[in-house]
């Protein structure tokens, strides 16, 4: 009888265990998630200015765009 109440601990234990470290988790989530929404954020379209030869200027890190997606 006293073998089958030691395992029953182990595995309310396990439970346990697995239950704080999933919330540990979720504390964890939360605070970057919080974290994410007080940071300033630029624009994702920031409209393009144009030069004065009238064409737009586009910025360094879309310069690459075509070969990078396998665009011509």
């Amino acid at each position: 009888m006293e073998g089958g109440k030691i395992k029953m601990e182990r595995k309310e234990l396990l439970v346990i265990v697995l239950i704080g470290l999933m919330l540990l988790t979720v504390g964890l989530q939360t605070i970057q998630i919080a974290g994410l929404a007080k940071a300033q954020v630029a624009p994702a379209s920031a409209p393009a200015k144009a030069t004065s030869s009238g064409s737009p200027v586009v910025p360094t890190n879309l310069q690459d765009l075509p070969s990078m997606v396998g665009g011509c």
